[in-house]
């Protein structure tokens, strides 16, 4: 894998973990808080995008505004349906399984349907990702203390937002190297149109938005600003690397994560998380040679 395109993906992985963490401590936003970030993010990267827009040669087309729209339909369902994941499961249970199942459903489809070759050590490397993804997110019906039905809701959530994830990696990816989408532009235009998406239902709710912007403004704030960081680095990323080696070796965020909630959430199981990190990172370790 090229060794920038990697760098820009682990960076990602970082950043992403953080955010994540910092949505796990609203709990139960709904799309109101969802609303409140993807807002942020369009107030700082929207008019970046537009200058991008005023000084690039390259002449804008009509298609780049029909895959931002189409970027921006599922990231919306994504913020909605892992904010609800955590407001009724546990960040172990959650993000682990939502990291895993994205990159599964991402490779196999983009070996079945696109053709790509990621070659035995990246296709070996993407199998122990998600094996340790799987270790990661295991246990019995009360593992951590939670009860089945919390566990269950933790699951359901879990795999539905790995399949939008998977759906929008695909989409990302025909976007930014099949269309040319700069990714500047594609992603400030599509976190526009998110927040345009949501408002009809935050002028509805407009007294929770501003208490959760009273309660929870930093986890906003945070979220608006390190979610596009981490999202312009895979778009980056897919420009240079193929999609079945990129969604996989993004995943060390699921490392950082169920790091942070052993540690810090206190959402054990020490021996469990720590075994499946280490299989992550070995597999991490084959895509880089691949």
């Amino acid at each position: 894998m090229n060794g920038l395109a990697l760098s820009l993906v682990l960076a990602a992985a970082v950043v992403h973990a953080f955010w994540n963490f910092s949505a796990k401590r609203v709990g139960d936003g709904g799309a109101p808080f969802v609303f409140l970030y993807y807002t942020v993010g369009a107030v700082v990267f929207a008019p970046a995008a537009a200058v991008f827009l005023v000084l690039s040669p390259q002449r804008p087309e009509w298609t780049w505004l029909l895959a931002a729209l189409g970027t921006a339909l599922l990231h919306v369902a994504y913020g909605i349906v892992l904010q609800r994941g955590y407001a009724v499961g546990d960040l172990s249970v959650v993000y682990p399984l939502a990291r895993g199942t994205g990159p599964l459903l991402s490779v196999l489809a983009a070996v079945l349907f696109l053709g790509e070759d990621p070659g035995a050590a990246g296709l070996a490397g993407a199998l122990l990702v998600i094996a340790g993804v799987l270790v990661v997110s295991s246990g019995g019906p009360t593992a951590d203390g939670a009860s089945p039905a919390r566990r269950r809701a933790g699951v359901f959530y879990g795999v539905l937002t790995g399949v939008v994830i998977a759906g929008y990696t695909l989409w990302d990816a025909h976007s930014v190297t099949g269309l040319g989408v700069p990714p500047l532009v594609y992603f400030g235009v599509g976190t526009l149109v998110q927040s345009l998406l949501l408002a009809p239902h935050a002028l509805r709710n407009r007294a929770r938005v501003a208490r959760l912007w009273r309660d929870h403004r930093r986890e906003a704030l945070t979220i608006g600003l390190l979610s596009p960081v981490a999202y312009l680095l895979v778009l980056f990323a897919l420009r240079m690397a193929p999609v079945s080696l990129v969604a996989p070796a993004r995943e060390l965020s699921i490392v950082l994560g169920g790091l942070a909630a052993w540690r810090v959430l206190g959402e054990a199981h020490a021996v469990r998380r720590l075994a499946g990190s280490a299989v992550v990172l070995a597999g991490i370790a084959a895509i880089a040679m691949a």
